[in-house]
C-alpha cells in the first residue's frame, strides 16, 4: 500500500492531483538537512537541522522534511483548492511517529551490531515510507479539523530540540 501512496504522486487519492512525488521530497531533504548546519552554521539552521553526528540531533531531520513537506503540499492544495483536511496535521503527527518508529527499531540494533551507515540508511528509508503512509490514512478522516494543532506542536517540538541541542542529557543518543 505504500507504494500507493508514492504512485499517486503526493499520497492524495485524487488522481488529478499529480505533482512531485512528497515521499522522494522528504527523502531528499533529509540528505539535504544532514550538512546543512554544517555548511551554514547559524540559530536557525541549529534548529532545523543535526548540529553533531548525535543520534539524537539526527531525529530533527525527519521532523523538518516532514515540515517542509506539509508546507509544500498545502500551498499546491490551496492553489489547487482542492478539498483536503489535516495536509500540515498529518505530517507533522507523522514526522513525530517516524522519530519513534525509527528509534524503536534502531536502537536495538545499534545496541547490538553497533553503528552501519548502510543499515541506518535504509531504516530512514523504510520509516519514512511508513510515515507517508500514516500520513495519508490520516489525511483520509475529512471529519478531524486539526491544522491548528499542527503550529502548536511543531513550535513545541523545535523548541525541545533547540533545548536539546544546546543542553543535551548525558545519554548514548545524545553523544557523538
Amino acid at each position: 500500500f505504500p507504494l500507493l501512496i508514492f504512485s499517486s504522486g503526493t499520497g492524495f487519492p485524487s488522481e488529478s492531483y499529480k505533482t512531485k512525488d512528497r515521499g522522494l521530497i522528504t527523502i531528499g531533504l533529509s540528505f539535504l538537512l544532514h550538512d546543512l548546519y554544517y555548511n551554514y552554521p547559524s540559530f536557525l539552521t541549529r534548529l532545523f537541522a543535526p548540529v553533531n553526528e548525535s543520534i539524537w540531533e539526527h531525529m530533527k531531520i525527519f521532523f523538518t522534511s516532514f515540515v517542509v513537506s506539509s508546507i509544500i503540499q498545502k500551498i499546491i492544495v490551496k492553489v489547487k483548492k482542492l478539498d483536503y483536511n489535516n495536509i500540515c496535521f498529518s505530517n507533522i503527527i507523522s514526522g513525530l511517529l517516524t522519530i519513534i518508529i525509527f528509534l524503536v527499531i534502531f536502537i536495538p540494533i545499534y545496541l547490538i551490531f553497533g553503528d552501519n551507515i548502510v543499515v541506518t540508511i535504509i531504516l530512514m528509508i523504510l520509516t519514512e515510507i511508513l510515515g507517508h503512509f500514516i500520513s495519508y490514512k490520516i489525511i483520509q478522516k475529512k471529519d478531524l479539523k486539526l491544522e491548528n494543532v499542527a503550529v502548536i506542536i511543531t513550535i513545541v517540538t523545535y523548541l525541545i530540540f533547540l533545548y536539546l541541542s544546546y543542553y543535551p542529557p548525558v545519554n548514548f543518543l545524545f553523544s557523538y
